[in-house]
């Protein structure tokens, strides 16, 4: 997590000009510079004065200065101070919250409501929408276990909720003992038992990371194996366990255009598993989730923000929703979307029970 700044460190001056910069960069997406900034009537400060401030900030790691641009944009540590300390959230118009409830509307379709949730958040924002299906529609792992075929042939078997049984083969680049394969099956049901498949899929990789130190140069490749097993489990998946809307738009961001950033970014999109861990993190977390830039822990996304928010059903969080775009984005427009959005499914699937 990028580390924060107290907005009391800060002069009211100080504030005042950083808030007028951020939104000064949101709203034109060019580098902010004291000629732009001095032309603020409430400011009443010179240019002089106001690079002396802007290098003050830019000190404590809240603005940096892009190569080709003598003036300055926000970082993702000045993006934190601005959405907690200094963001004043509007009210929807009416015809938004109309539309919001209109897509939301309990008459729909299961399937058809969650698609038009993802759709609706994309459309109405013009960033990506992303929603994260019920926790009650997905399967919990019971139980897994690794059978011996033949030369490099394992059979994986997973026990999923209480009585489901998905059975796959995998070939591997060894045989392995019955004993070897216990152990691996013994360590991930004592890690993985009784989560859903997103949750395992999403840190899988983790995890086995943290395994491989843990235990001798001989099991290595068994955990190898293992990985390849859930692998195997999510490209045979349907992969509707996570819903994306209007990724395209972010090919209007300047920011984000690049193609190689841009085809990262839909990879991303398309695996499907970094987005998911982000999202697991986000229905651990109490309310509203906003990760910027950086703090999402993926280099991937780190000229992107997510805003998040869990829905729930009889005080039960069930998933989560939001929002994927720029660092630069409307702040104070897509968070009070987002929110209203998982409140009004919240609903809707309640009316459905």
């Amino acid at each position: 997590m990028v580390s924060t700044t107290d907005s009391s460190q800060l002069s009211e001056r100080s504030l005042y000009l950083f808030k007028a910069l951020v939104e000064h960069f949101i709203e034109d997406g060019t580098p902010v510079g004291s000629r732009t900034l001095s032309k603020d009537a409430n400011l009443n400060l010179s240019p002089a004065s106001i690079r002396n401030v802007m290098a003050d900030l830019e000190d404590i790691g809240l603005l940096h200065s892009p190569h080709t641009s003598a003036g300055r944009v926000p970082t993702a540590k000045g993006y934190r101070l601005f959405v907690d300390s200094l963001l004043r959230v509007n009210d929807l118009k009416s015809s938004e919250v109309e539309k919001i409830a209109r897509e939301m509307a309990p008459d729909n379709d299961y399937s058809s409501l969650m698609h038009r949730t993802s759709s609706m958040l994309s459309n109405i924002t013009q960033l990506a929408g992303v929603v994260m299906l019920p926790r009650n529609t997905q399967s919990r792992l019971k139980h897994i276990e690794f059978v011996s075929l033949s030369a490099n042939r394992v059979l994986v078997i997973l026990v999923v909720n209480d009585r489901e049984v998905q059975n796959r083969i995998i070939n591997t680049g060894k045989t392995y003992t019955s004993s070897e394969l216990q152990r691996v099956s013994n360590y991930l049901n004592e890690i993985f038992a009784g989560k859903d498949l997103t949750t395992v899929r999403a840190s899988i990789l983790d995890e086995l990371e943290k395994m491989k130190e843990e235990v001798n140069q001989s099991m290595e490749s068994a955990i190898e194996m293992a990985q390849m097993a859930f692998n195997n489990d999510e490209n045979s998946s349907k992969g509707d366990d996570l819903l994306f809307s209007g990724q395209t738009n972010l090919m209007d961001v300047a920011e984000l255009c690049n193609v190689d950033k841009l085809k990262k970014l839909f990879e991303t999109f398309n695996q499907k598993r970094d987005i998911l861990h982000l999202l697991e993190q986000a229905i651990n977390a109490d309310g509203m989730q906003i990760f910027i830039g950086e703090e999402s822990g993926y280099d991937v996304l780190d000229n992107c923000s997510v805003v998040t928010s869990p829905y729930e059903v009889d005080g039960q969080i069930l998933g989560v929703l939001g929002v994927i775009g720029p660092t630069r984005m409307h702040y104070e427009r897509v968070i009070p979307i987002v929110d209203i959005t998982a409140k009004m499914l919240g609903v809707a699937l309640n009316f459905k029970n």
